[in-house]
């Protein structure tokens, strides 16, 4: 397995020294089997800004039609409750104010999920299939005192034990050493509905983690992609040409702009020519987190809050795009928490991923380090994910 490498701010927990550890990896280079693959951040972006951007805009519209676009905007996303699906008894326990500082408020953990759902409109993309199953999960840390915020990518190739969950059809049976999207899949497979695979993937990442999540927040292909369009593409340097396709995509090496297309076939892409397409999920995780901070460095860059057609464009790709929780199917809601990031600097966000090793027990799979349960301590005990001595600036 390949790590991706680090650019601006490169987070890596250290091991601890033994006959297997390597030392860190600088560049997209293979560490030997065995040798762990280091969490790394791969970009530091202005996450919340660009989120403070678009959802305060929303309401910073006056009048009639501001009203109207707003109801049309909360209108698209679709709420999931989970309540009566996940028991609160096996559930990490809710996060407590500060007693010192009460002010600072608790920790917030978002689940994102990117999903590869096969159907409707989605099906021109992927291609029509019954399942749907989940390509992209992160788990969003903001601090409670709103000084951080860290993205961790999990990867969907980790062979991890499942606890049991439940759907709305019945129950999910818990399974030893299964791949970690499995979760979402089951859920799916067994409840038929989006309520049964987040519940599932819920369940999982707080039974693996101990971090008790917040809320989730879902998008899909047609989404994505029209994000990307309703800015008019993303910037991306090429390195080496890249042929891929099972996820449709030819680039020709250099500068250019991604239009939708070619940017979901960019963060789709797992296997073809090109650098680091050798079917590696840790790779295409780094190309993922590398297409999200090229798109928040466009909407910055053409004043996006200025431009009101762009704007609302933008936001009608973004909200058709979503399915979450009731804690995050509210616009203001999620405008509230944007607003109390406003004091955010780039270098307080970092994207993360979880750290692995090549897998003994499965080809072409892998699993958590130490520095993994490490990390997610720290996270549950919301200190910061990679301490001082592991930042390198």
């Amino acid at each position: 397995m390949t790590t991706p490498g680090p650019s601006r701010r490169a987070t890596h927990p250290s091991p601890a020294p033994g006959p297997d550890s390597n030392p860190v990896q600088t560049g997209r280079r293979r560490p030997r089997a065995g040798g762990p693959a280091h969490a790394r951040s791969l970009r530091t972006h202005r996450v919340s800004t660009v989120v403070g951007l678009v959802l305060t805009g929303v309401l910073a519209f006056g009048g009639t039609a501001a009203a109207a676009f707003y109801l049309t905007l909360q209108g698209n996303v679709t709420e999931v409750d989970l309540a009566g699906l996940i028991d609160e008894d096996l559930r990490p326990p809710e996060p407590t104010p500060d007693p010192e500082d009460p002010s600072a408020g608790t920790a917030v953990n978002i689940l994102l999920i990117g999903s590869d759902d096969r159907s409707g409109d989605n099906a021109a993309i992927g291609g029509e299939d019954g399942g749907m199953r989940s390509d992209t999960t992160i788990v969003m840390h903001i601090s409670a005192d709103r000084s951080r915020v860290e993205l961790v990518s999990i990867p969907r190739d980790s062979l991890v034990d499942l606890p049991a969950c439940e759907t709305t059809q019945g129950t999910v049976e818990a399974r030893e050493d299964a791949m970690f999207n499995n979760a979402f899949a089951e859920g799916w497979d067994t409840g038929g509905d989006i309520a049964s695979a987040a519940s599932c993937t819920v369940r999982a990442v707080e039974s693996l983690t101990n971090v008790r999540l917040s809320g989730f927040v879902m998008v899909d292909f047609v989404g994505f992609q029209g994000m990307v369009d309703a800015i008019g593409g993303v910037p991306m340097t090429i390195p080496e040409e890249i042929v891929a396709p099972e996820a449709g995509l030819h680039l020709q090496p250099g500068e250019q702009v991604l239009d939708g297309t070619q940017a979901l076939g960019l963060a789709r892409a797992r296997k073809g020519t090109g650098p680091d397409m050798d079917g590696s999920d840790l790779n295409r995780i780094g190309r993922q987190q590398e297409l999200l901070g090229a798109m928040a460095d466009k909407v910055l860059s053409q004043d996006i809050l200025m431009d009101t057609p762009a704007l609302m464009s933008f936001l009608g790709a973004a909200t058709s795009s979503l399915t979450a929780s009731p804690e995050y199917s509210s616009l203001r809601n999620l405008a509230g928490l944007a607003l109390s990031l406003r004091g955010i600097e780039p270098e307080d966000i970092t994207f993360l991923m979880t750290p692995v090793v090549d897998s003994t027990k499965q080809r072409y799979r892998v699993e958590w380090t130490q520095e993994a349960h490490d990390m997610w301590a720290r996270m549950a005990a919301d200190e910061p994910v990679a301490g001082p001595a592991d930042v390198t600036r």
